[in-house]
């Protein structure tokens, strides 16, 4: 039997030497060379958005160490627009507000989202219909959803108020300084909750049906079985629904120019919407020192989301 073992084991040492093994086929496979019609499927892409994104965005970060107001002549300023942003109030309130009005959204987006979730993947009547109709508001341009809310809070709601005897009903939200960011969380959530509800709805789905049967067989109530099995078992989905959903607020501009256009005076302000404003005002360089920080600011997030969904391949 010792000279068997023995033997077989020359023979792997051998075979496993000679790259004809196991072992050594992920080497071979690493040095594998890469077929020319792979790159040829990839340079249109790569020439367009070099030439859409990466080149202007290059010649915006140039411009943001200039004086230039978007034409005519310019000349270096340095850092000087840099310095400016952080002593300027107004680009301080936009920060502040669409930092707050993102992470409002998405607290409020992912728990409705993922209770409508978890309701839709129940066992309930006309499931695939209830499921059709919450996703509408997702195909709907937001500009249009915003116009429409307008009307309902500048005049049904103060109508509705004055009718019901509310008091802090009887005026707009949206004339309203101090309530006015209520009104875009509320519509923006609207909007937002059809996303993150399909990639919830996806996550339940792919929970195994023996963990709950095996729950209900000790015993775990309904509740529990949320917190102890279901949370945790999509917690990678939260965590998608999450960045994605901070990144695209930050992007805020539509809805929040639909109803109250920045005001009333610049306490909903987007930082998005600052920079637009400057463009169009003359503030070509340095709204342009501000989208550059803006954009730093969004890699930070993104090399965060990266860390924090790496080996979440079940994904």
């Amino acid at each position: 039997m010792s000279i068997i073992a023995t033997s077989q084991t020359s023979e792997d040492q051998e075979t496993l030497g000679n790259g004809r093994g196991p072992a050594a086929a992920p080497r071979q496979r690493k040095g594998k060379r890469v077929e020319p019609i792979f790159y040829l499927f990839l340079l249109p892409s790569l020439v367009l958005f070099t030439l859409a994104i990466t080149v202007p965005g290059a010649i915006g970060i140039f411009f943001s160490f200039t004086d230039s107001i978007g034409i005519g002549d310019w000349e270096f300023v340095g850092l000087t627009n840099y310095i400016a942003l952080f002593s300027d109030p107004a680009i301080l309130q936009s920060y502040l507000f669409t930092f707050g009005f993102s992470i409002v959204t998405v607290i409020a987006v992912n728990v409705i989202a993922f209770l409508l979730a978890v309701g839709l993947t129940s066992r309930i009547r006309m499931k695939s219909a209830l499921r059709t109709i919450f996703v509408i508001p997702m195909v709907v341009s937001g500009i249009i959803i915003a116009y429409v809310f307008n009307f309902l809070f500048s005049n049904s709601l103060p109508a509705f108020g004055a009718s019901a005897g509310i008091p802090w009903l009887e005026g707009s939200l949206l004339a309203n300084p101090d309530l006015a960011w209520i009104a875009i969380v509320l519509v923006t959530a609207w909007q937002a909750v059809p996303g993150s509800l399909l990639i919830y709805i996806a996550g339940l789905v792919a929970v195994p049906e023996d963990v709950y049967e095996a729950a209900d067989l000790d015993g775990a109530s309904k509740t529990q079985q949320l917190l102890k099995i279901t949370l945790p078992l999509v917690a990678g989905y939260v965590v998608i629904n999450v960045i994605l959903g901070f990144k695209g607020f930050l992007n805020a501009y539509d809805i929040i120019v639909g109803l109250t256009n920045g005001g009333p005076g610049t306490s909903t302000r987007s930082i998005a919407m600052t920079v637009i404003t400057g463009f169009n005002g003359g503030d070509y360089a340095y709204q342009m020192a501000n989208a550059t920080i803006f954009f730093l600011v969004a890699i930070a997030i993104s090399l965060v989301q990266l860390s924090l969904t790496r080996g979440r391949n079940a994904l």
